[in-house]
């Protein structure tokens, strides 16, 4: 919707100071919306509309539409006690990115992992109350149904010392890897390992590509921390890091080689 507004608002060389005079406003509130960082006034966007001269019925209508929709709750409202401010603006992203470009180094992603598996790394160096790592663990699942179900497509290069890390014990990293020779089955799944072995520099991770379908939407870098997380919208911010997810997939062997090297770790373990 954001990027729907600010579209219309240049292609007729309006400012933000004009915009947001005309719906009583700031720039600064401008700004927001066209950000995404804010709900959408159903009189602020007719407004708009009607300033940027989108005056057919036939073209207001699908626009006051996405404005309603955008304004509805996300589906993990039901876990904002656990959610932190950080993460929420991500689960609504991946919610809508077409694809989810990932690279892991500690832990396998998480729409991957299987319900023991998100137990142990949740709770892992956690003083929380069982129901709260209860409540995380339901949210990291509703994630991983959301996968199946949506038809988005996940690329996802996990380093070799993630699979190879113990988390919860033998057992439930033996079902985590037998899960992820299922995951490499699916057609919305590419999923490669990145092995000791490969002659390719790294110090960063992990890191999240996400791209949309909506040609005017740029694709966003999503890099996660202790406490926080990092949005990185700009070109010149995300282009290191799409190269770098590219450089990944190259020196990574192939996709179909990924099932044998699971089961290859899993008769080590």
């Amino acid at each position: 919707m954001g990027s729907q507004l600010r579209r219309l608002r240049e292609e007729k060389k309006i400012t933000r100071e004009q915009a947001g005079y005309a719906i009583r406003g700031s720039h600064s509130k401008i700004s927001r919306m066209e950000g995404g960082r804010c709900g959408f006034k159903a009189r602020d966007v007719a407004d708009l509309l009607t300033l940027y001269e989108v005056v057919d019925p036939a073209e207001r209508a699908p626009l006051l539409l996405l404005a309603r929709q955008a304004n509805q709750p996300g589906w993990w409202q039901d876990y904002r006690d656990v959610v932190p401010d950080w993460f929420e603006d991500y689960l609504g992203l991946e919610h809508d990115a077409e694809l989810v470009r990932t690279y892991e180094i500690q832990h396998i992603p998480g729409p991957l992992q299987t319900e023991e598996y998100a137990r142990a790394v949740i709770a892992r160096g956690q003083e929380e109350p069982g129901e709260r790592i209860e409540q995380r663990v339901a949210l990291r699942m509703r994630r991983a149904e959301l996968l199946a179900s949506s038809g988005r497509r996940l690329w996802a290069i996990v380093d070799e010392g993630a699979l190879r890390r113990l988390v919860g014990g033998r057992d439930v990293m033996r079902d985590q890897l037998g899960h992820l020779v299922e995951m490499a089955g699916l057609a919305h799944i590419t999923l490669q390992v990145l092995p000791f072995s490969a002659e390719v520099a790294l110090g960063i991770g992990p890191i999240t590509l996400l791209r949309f379908s909506q040609a005017e939407l740029d694709d966003i870098v999503y890099l996660e921390q202790l406490a926080g997380a990092q949005y990185l919208t700009k070109d010149v911010e995300v282009r290191p890091y799409r190269h770098l997810l590219n450089e990944l997939s190259v020196h990574a062997p192939p996709p179909a080689e990924t099932p044998e090297m699971l089961r290859t770790i899993m008769d080590e373990l």
